[in-house]
């Protein structure tokens, strides 16, 4: 009875190592983000933003992939959200004050980032993973397309 006890722990141990090792596995890349944004803004000029919009705000469409998924903010600075793939709680909400826990108010930085000449970049802020619960570092690209932007963020 101990031996099989101790056969079922040191399974369960090394299912759980499996499961850590895929969860760790499943976690976007930057280029994956960046081509999701392109991929989105592509779905946005020949579709027009209702449409983009209704495709962003579905969980389970193709602007939703694992831990990556599109948002979409107007460029005017007013902070509201219009799309948002993992969380439609927050569409509609003004985002212009959320901020990390160090202080980074990171929708302007959004807002700056879209607004600069060249429209696209990174913003860098410690936030929650909805997956794990943990603060890690996680790094956002945002690019501008008309008076809206839209983003996807990684977990580094």
């Amino acid at each position: 009875m101990k031996t099989l006890f101790t056969r079922l722990m040191t399974a369960l141990f090394a299912l759980s190592l499996a499961g850590a090792a895929l969860a760790q596995e499943k976690k976007g890349t930057a280029d994956e983000a960046v081509a999701m944004v392109k991929k989105a803004g592509a779905f946005l000029k020949e579709n027009g933003q209702e449409k983009a919009i209704a495709a962003i705000n579905n969980p389970k469409g193709q602007f939703v992939k694992g831990d990556l998924y599109v948002f979409m903010l107007r460029t005017n600075g007013d902070g509201l959200s219009l799309a948002h793939g993992q969380n439609a709680k927050i569409v509609g909400k003004n985002m212009l004050e959320l901020h990390s826990a160090e202080g980074v108010y990171f929708v302007k930085d959004f807002i700056k980032v879209a607004n600069s000449p060249a429209g696209k970049g990174w913003v860098n802020y410690k936030w929650p993973n909805s997956t794990t619960g943990a603060i890690e570092d996680k790094s956002t690209y945002v690019e501008r397309f008309g008076d809206v932007f839209l983003g996807v963020g990684i977990y580094k």
